[in-house]
C-alpha cells in the first residue's frame, strides 16, 4: 500500500544532495507550511528540458561488464524515473541531484546527429557498433519532442554503420523504416528492457515507461521484421521481481527475443538513498526484507563496485538467480543466438556514398 507521501507519477521521491556541491539545498518544513498557507507549490514537477552543447557524443566504455565498446547518450537525465537506475549518479556531474533532477531536469543534445557524422566520417575511426543508448533511454518521452535519436539513425544508414539500441519504451516502432533498412544490412540490433510481467508493479518501478503489454507487443513487432531483438530482464531484484525470471523468459522469447541478458540490482551512489526512501514508501510491508536480500547479494552491502561482481552479485540468492537464468535459456532459447553486426561496410560510405574504386 503507497503511503500518503508518495509523489505520483516519478520514481524517485525527493532530491539527495550532490556530492560535488559545497552547498546542501534544503526544503524546510516552515517554507512548506507558508507555501500551503499561500496557496503555492514548493517545487513544479513539470519536466524541464535543457539544451546543452557538447563538444563530443562518442563515449568510449571502459566498463568490461557492460558488453559495449562504444556509446552515445542524446540525452542526459531520463523522465523514465526507474528508481534503481545506475545512470542518476551521472547527473550530480552536471551540478544536479540524482533523485528527482534527474527525472525532472533533461539535458538535450540537439547537436548529437552533426557530432555523430563528423565522429564516423573522420580518417581513422574504424568501425565497431556504437550503442543508443548506454546511460539514458534514447526513446524517453523527450524523443517525441525533440527527434534527435532518429536523425541520429539516419546518420548511421547514411555511412552504413552498426548501431546497438537499448530502450524500454515502444516509441522505438517509430523508427522502424529506418530499422528496417539498417537490418537489410545487418546493422542493427534492439534490446528491449523488460522487468516485471506486472503493470501495479512497473506503475511504482518505472513510472513513466512503456507498459509490459506495448514492450512485449515491440518485440514481437520488431521479431516479425526480422529485427534482430535481445531482452534485457534487468535489473532482478530480490523480494520484487526475482520470481519472475522463468516466466519473463518465455514471454519475450514467445514474442521472438533471440536471446536475454540481466543483472542482479546493485545500489550505488546516490541510489542506495533514494532506493531506501522509495521502497518505505511503496512496499513499506516487505522494504526491510528486500534491502537485506539486495545486501546478502553483495557481502552485507547494497553495492559492490567491484568489476566481474557487480552486476552478477554473490551469495546464496545470486547463485539461485543465476542458476534460474541457465534453465531459462535451455527451454527457451535453445537454439537461438542474437547475431553479430556488420562492421564492414563502414569503409566503403565514410563520405556518405559507396566509393566505386
Amino acid at each position: 500500500m503507497l503511503s500518503k507521501e508518495f509523489l505520483k507519477g516519478r520514481g524517485a521521491q525527493k532530491n539527495t544532495s550532490n556530492r560535488f556541491l559545497e552547498h546542501v539545498f534544503e526544503t524546510r518544513d516552515d517554507f512548506l507550511e507558508f507555501c500551503r498557507l499561500e496557496g503555492e507549490e514548493a517545487e513544479s514537477n513539470k519536466t524541464k528540458y535543457i539544451p546543452i552543447f557538447p563538444k563530443t557524443i562518442v563515449n568510449k566504455v571502459d566498463s568490461p561488464d557492460v558488453g559495449m565498446m562504444y556509446s552515445m547518450n542524446p540525452y542526459q537525465g531520463c523522465e523514465h524515473g526507474c528508481i534503481y537506475c545506475y545512470a542518476r549518479n551521472t547527473h550530480e556531474y552536471w551540478g544536479y541531484s540524482a533523485g528527482l533532477d534527474f527525472e525532472r531536469s533533461i539535458l538535450v543534445k540537439k547537436s548529437a546527429p552533426e557530432l555523430l557524422e563528423a565522429k564516423i566520417k573522420h580518417k581513422k575511426w574504424k568501425a565497431q557498433t556504437i550503442v543508443l543508448s548506454g546511460n539514458t533511454d534514447c526513446y524517453q518521452p523527450a524523443e517525441q519532442k525533440f527527434g534527435i535519436t532518429r536523425k541520429c539513425l539516419e546518420v548511421f544508414l547514411k555511412y552504413k554503420h552498426p548501431v546497438g539500441i537499448i530502450t524500454k519504451n515502444s516509441l522505438v516502432l517509430r523508427d522502424l523504416d529506418i530499422l528496417k533498412e539498417l537490418n537489410e544490412h545487418q546493422l542493427v540490433g534492439v534490446n528491449v528492457s523488460v522487468t516485471t510481467l506486472s503493470e501495479k508493479t512497473r506503475r511504482i518501478l518505472e513510472p513513466r515507461t512503456a507498459s509490459i503489454g506495448k514492450r512485449l507487443q515491440t518485440i514481437k513487432t520488431l521479431s516479425e521484421n526480422n529485427i534482430p531483438v535481445n531482452a534485457m530482464l534487468a535489473p532482478i531484484i530480490p523480494g520484487i521481481n526475482s520470481h519472475e525470471l522463468l516466466p519473463l523468459a518465455k514471454a519475450v522469447a514467445d514474442d521472438g527475443a533471440l536471446s536475454f541478458g540481466l543483472t542482479v540490482v546493485r545500489l550505488n551512489g546516490a541510489i542506495g538513498q533514494l532506493f531506501s526512501d522509495w521502497i518505505k514508501k511503496t512496499m513499506p510491508d516487505r522494504a526491510e526484507k528486500v534491502l537485506h536480500q539486495i545486501q546478502d547479494c553483495h557481502g552485507g552491502t547494497v553495492n559492490d563496485s567491484r568489476f566481474g561482481t557487480r552486476t552478477k552479485g554473490e551469495g546464496k540468492i545470486a547463485e539461485q538467480i543465476h542458476e534460474m537464468a541457465q534453465i531459462a535459456k535451455k527451454r527457451y532459447f535453445k537454439g537461438k543466438t542474437f547475431p553479430p553486426l556488420n562492421s564492414e561496410l563502414h569503409e566503403q560510405y565514410k563520405d556518405g556514398q559507396m566509393k566505386l574504386f
